[in-house]
């Protein structure tokens, strides 16, 4: 039989990438995370995080960090891109641009950067160590929280801004009761791209902090870093489910946000 090359097949590579190194990853997660070192069946992994002091208080630290770093970078974000998504800037694309220029240089060697401006100016991670994380953290993500809500900014509604202003809304009302409700997809959006990468967060903590702050990122590492295969593989199971759940709830807003589009249409 003659072979008769068919378009799905170029899916084949697609889907042995994603066996290689998505599904066997995650099926080995889960197999360690559920064994002993001698391979055998055993919680020791479940129980020992959720009893372990230490363990709690790296992830109550680590939903700290998460939380905090996502209200700042909304808070610095919204109106950055409230005021590039302005038809009337006829640079805003250049600005856009200027803010995303430094995700091109290396992660760590931004961060190694950051440390030592903080330095010169007298914030040191030996001397602030949560200061000058938090520092990073925002200087970091803050990108992730601009991008998508300055592309939903583009597609504001404009005819129910002015509809609003027309029938006696103030400035305040019309942001809160039009602008807010209309921006919520990429509310959410944004703060899913900077909560969850945050508690994984690895580099920044222990760069700027000078080791003296340990989030989940790092919790990860020290385990597999010690040779603590089974801890380290629910921690990362836990991480994984953790991240599920906020693309559960991402893809919950997106799917109204595109409903609602389709209905205008």
């Amino acid at each position: 039989m003659k072979f008769r090359f068919q378009r799905k097949y170029l899916a084949i590579p697609f889907f042995l990438f994603l066996i290689l190194f998505v599904i066997l990853p995650i099926l080995f997660i889960i197999f360690y995370a559920f064994t002993d070192s001698n391979g055998f069946f055993t919680f020791d992994a479940v129980v020992d995080f959720f009893t372990s002091p230490n363990k709690l208080n790296v992830l109550e630290l680590s939903l700290m960090f998460s939380i905090l770093n996502t209200v700042i970078c909304l808070l610095i974000g919204y109106p950055i891109a409230y005021i590039l998504s302005n038809a009337k800037l006829n640079s805003n694309g250049v600005i856009v641009m200027l803010f995303v220029m430094p995700m091109w240089i290396n992660f760590v060697l931004r961060t190694w950067a950051t440390r030592d401006v903080l330095s010169w100016i007298g914030l040191d991670g030996g001397s602030h160590p949560y200061e000058a994380t938090m520092i990073g953290l925002v200087y970091n993500y803050l990108p992730f929280v601009i991008l998508p809500l300055y592309n939903v900014m583009l597609k504001l509604d404009k005819s129910q801004i002015e509809a609003a202003m027309d029938l006696g809304c103030n400035r305040v009302q019309v942001f809160v009761k039009s602008i807010i409700p209309q921006s919520i997809p990429g509310v959410v959006s944004a703060a899913m791209m900077v909560f969850m990468p945050t508690m994984s967060s690895y580099v920044i903590s222990d760069v700027l902090s000078e080791g003296q702050i340990v989030l989940f990122g790092n919790l990860i590492y020290l385990n597999f870093a010690s040779s603590q295969w089974n801890y380290g593989s629910f921690i990362s199971l836990f991480m994984l489910a953790l991240v599920g759940i906020s693309m559960l709830i991402t893809r919950n807003f997106t799917e109204k946000d595109a409903s609602k589009e389709s209905s205008r249409w």
